[in-house]
């Protein structure tokens, strides 16, 4: 992670680490410590995605992507429902912490 991020990016870049293993994880391995760092590679760009105001489909697109075509994992309706899930979620810790960092600024 980037040392120069504002304490706002910081924890957003943490949260997105911690909703990608332990939320997201297509290939269900959230229950096990020692591949914490499974998905660490696609956090800057699920980050970045974030903090660029991306559209949701933008978001959705980028998780179904690397799931089914960088992961080989089948394309289903219950994931992309899941993604969909997912990807709310991130979008609400950006605009909780957006909000949060803003009133005490």
């Amino acid at each position: 992670m980037n040392k120069h991020l504002s304490p706002e990016h910081q924890e957003l870049y943490g949260r997105v680490g911690e909703v990608l293993h332990y939320l997201w994880d297509p290939i269900g391995v959230s229950g096990v410590p020692q591949a914490r760092d499974e998905y660490d590679s696609y956090v800057p760009q699920v980050f970045s995605l974030l903090v660029s105001q991306a559209s949701t489909q933008g978001l959705i697109a980028f998780l179904d992507h690397t799931a089914t075509q960088t992961m080989g994992l089948n394309d289903t309706e219950q994931g992309r429902e899941h993604t969909k899930v997912v990807v709310r979620i991130l979008e609400d810790w950006r605009e909780f912490l957006r909000d949060r960092y803003a009133r005490n600024a």
